[in-house]
């Protein structure tokens, strides 16, 4: 039972790795990753219990029942300064699965589930400089999310659920190579509660009007901390907390003769609640040193961002569906409070993937999407952090992400 440190990250299921700006991941199925996460106003699977439970009340009468894992390529970020400032961080590899399922409805009613991984991060670095900060910075979350939606009348439906979010984390920091004699090893974990609501509205067949809203959870790690200085450490009881945000979601989706649906996706993620990286610890660290390294808040002071979605899902036989998206991500991270433990930039997302249903019970598909990052140069004179402070850039950075999913209808 430990305590992390994250302050900004990815996930993995944990989910490690980072989809929308920062440390949030909307791509939670085989349909979602395929449109770039486009799939609230027209969703179709088990995955309708994530992305738009009210969507539940209109599907037909059976159950679904959908599983699927994600492989996350993470690319390495540079940051480059001069010698010896410059660094680059690890490539990560991760594995996260998805599993989702919507019962027959009771009447009016309707209910389902999903586990996912909604949010989450890994950032280790090797070289002096940055490791001196965030050697590791990991967070591990798993959603356990239940969901009911009620059918109003033919055009519209109402949905909403509960967030059940377990979540673990690592931040490890080490001077040595810097010439500071100075180390931290923090581990904690922590279970939180969120809700989720929805609606959907079909003004006509072949149209859909959608609203959701994923609530703010504070995930408040507790654990562990160990500080060292001179190879001398002590052990604390340490806390801190950190949000994943509350997210608007508005789509519209038109279809043609059955065939091709067109689907935009407006996403408003409500990143100003992360204002600081405070850590708190069960009694006083009397180093000086260690105290301003490790006990004094960081500001962070995120903003609000838009995410503007695109998908597009075409229906080429009676067996094979192939869909593709494209998405414009801002990053909450100013320039004022950048680091390294989560140097995001603005992202461009493209994205495919087909599937094909391979008996009338049973289909299966493959997705893959492109996170590209764009290069952040820094002003000099405008980082808090000691480091960038000099000024530099960040680059490459981004994912690429392979899901295979399997779905089945009873």
């Amino acid at each position: 039972m430990k305590k992390i440190v994250n302050i900004t990250l990815l996930s993995v299921v944990a989910s490690s790795l980072l989809m929308a700006g920062a440390y949030k991941i909307p791509e939670q199925s085989l349909n979602g990753m395929a449109l770039g996460a486009a799939y609230v106003a027209h969703t179709s699977g088990a995955d309708t219990a994530y992305y738009n439970p009210a969507a539940m009340a209109f599907m037909e009468d059976k159950q679904y029942i959908e599983g699927g894992i994600t492989l996350a390529h993470l690319f390495s970020n540079k940051y480059n300064l001069i010698t010896p400032y410059s660094g680059a961080s690890n490539v990560e590899n991760i594995a996260i699965p998805n599993l989702h399922y919507v019962a027959n409805p009771i009447g009016d009613f309707r209910w389902g589930m999903s586990l996912v991984a909604p949010a989450g991060l890994t950032k280790k670095w090797d070289s002096a400089f940055q490791k001196l900060f965030a050697e590791e910075f990991t967070l591990k979350n798993l959603e356990l999310n239940p969901v009911v939606s009620y059918k109003v009348n033919d055009q519209f439906s109402v949905g909403a659920g509960l967030r059940f979010i377990y979540s673990e984390g690592v931040v490890n920091s080490d001077g040595a190579d810097a010439g500071a004699p100075i180390k931290r090893e923090m581990e904690g974990d922590t279970f939180e509660f969120g809700y989720n609501v929805a609606l959907l509205y079909k003004p006509a067949s072949d149209i859909n009007v959608a609203v959701t809203y994923r609530s703010n959870v504070d995930l408040k790690e507790e654990g562990q901390a160990n500080l060292y200085f001179g190879g001398v450490g002590q052990q604390y009881k340490a806390n801190v907390t950190i949000p994943i945000p509350a997210a608007l979601n508005i789509a519209i989706s038109k279809t043609w003769q059955d065939k091709f649906t067109l689907e935009f996706n407006y996403e408003r993620t409500y990143w100003s609640s992360y204002k600081a990286l405070d850590f708190n610890y069960d009694r006083p660290i009397l180093n000086p040193i260690l105290d301003s390294a490790f006990n004094a808040p960081l500001d962070r002071s995120w903003k609000d961002t838009n995410t503007f979605r695109l998908g597009a899902t075409i229906k080429m036989d009676n067996k094979l569906t192939m869909m593709m998206g494209f998405a414009l991500d801002e990053t909450p991270v100013p320039e004022r409070t950048i680091g390294f433990e989560l140097p995001d930039s603005d992202a461009k997302i493209f994205s495919m993937g087909f599937r094909y249903q391979q008996t009338e019970n049973l289909s299966w598909g493959a997705a893959f999407l492109y996170d590209s990052k764009e290069a952040r140069s820094i002003t000099r004179g405008v980082a808090e952090n000691q480091v960038i402070a000099n000024g530099g850039n960040f680059e490459e950075g981004g994912a690429f992400l392979t899901t295979i999913g399997l779905s089945y209808e009873f």
